[in-house]
Order: C-alpha cells, then structure tokens, then sequence
C-alpha cells in the first residue's frame, strides 16, 4: 500500500515538473515569428459564411490575396467595406481575391453586416481569433496584401482610403 502512494506521489510530482518546464521553456526560450513585409504569409482556413466554401491561403496561389480581418462593431471598418466592395468587384477577374475575417462574432451579426453592405468577396469568422493572432493582429483593422507567389507585400493597420486600396492591389496583381 505504502509502496503504490508513493509510487503514485512521483509520478504526480514528475508531471507537475515537466509542465512547469514546458511553461518555462514556450514563455523564454522558444521565439514568435513576427509576421512582416517579406515574410511568407501563413496559411489558414476560412469557411466562407453564405455559400459554406472552403477557403485557403495556399488554395490561391498564383493570385494576389488580400487578407482583411475587421469587426462588425469597428468604425473604420464600416467605412471602408463599401469601396473594398466596389474595387474588389473590379480586380476579380483580373487574379485578386479577397478574404475577410471576422474577429470572432456571432454569425447572426456578421451575416446581418454583409447583407446590409451587400459584400460580394468571400467573409469568414475567425473562431476564437486563432488566425488573427497568427497574423499578430491589433488594431482592426489590418489587411495583408499577399503576392502571388505567398510573400506579404504591405500590411495597413488602419483605414485605408478608396486611392491607397487600388495602388495596393496594383503592387500584387499577378503578372
């Protein structure tokens, strides 16, 4: 009896070990890759809201991808969803897809917003914001331009206008 307690004491005590040591290593030793200007975008998944499509980043290479993570709630947002809309409509034949990330709201709200801007680009929810902490994400929003061959070629936090959107596609379309 004695003999099992304590065989059973070491084996909690050896487990409580190992995770503090596991803490300590992911907090001080192991490195976050900072996503920047010419790094390799990060692939994700995003189940497009309305049609139920998959989505990856890797699925469109080739093309130049805008990668949008926004808020239903978000002013700057809400201002520049129309004429993302409109420019998008216009560089989607042309290589340009569009993928916009919700920071993990409830599908009624985020299905009422693109139905209210009437969104024709592809919209998804970030569960639990997994991807945009991935991306390091903060504030909304932030939009990637990725080239084609999988290289980030800007990030703007903010606003952007309807003039700086269009050059910024232009420096990702395929060629």
């Amino acid at each position: 009896m004695k003999k099992n307690r304590t065989l059973i004491r070491t084996i909690i005590l050896l487990v409580l070990v190992c995770a503090i040591g596991y803490t300590f290593y992911i907090n001080f030793f192991k490195k976050d890759e900072v996503i920047t200007k010419g790094s390799k975008a990060p692939n994700f998944a995003m189940t497009e809201l309305n049609t139920g499509k998959s989505y990856t980043l890797s699925g469109e290479k080739g093309k130049g991808v805008i990668v949008n993570f926004w808020g239903t709630w978000c002013e700057p947002c809400k201002r520049e969803m129309p004429f993302m809309n409109e420019i998008y409509s216009k560089y989607k034949g042309k290589g340009i897809e569009l993928l916009a990330m919700n920071a993990d709201e409830s599908k009624f709200s985020v299905k009422r917003f693109v139905s209210d801007y009437k969104l024709n680009f592809p919209v998804g929810i970030d569960k639990d914001q997994e991807v945009l902490n991935i991306y390091g994400v903060n504030p909304l929003p932030t939009t990637f331009f990725v080239s084609p061959d999988g290289t980030i070629k800007r990030i703007v936090t903010g606003q952007m206008t309807p003039n700086s959107f269009e050059s910024y596609i232009k420096e990702i379309l395929p060629k």
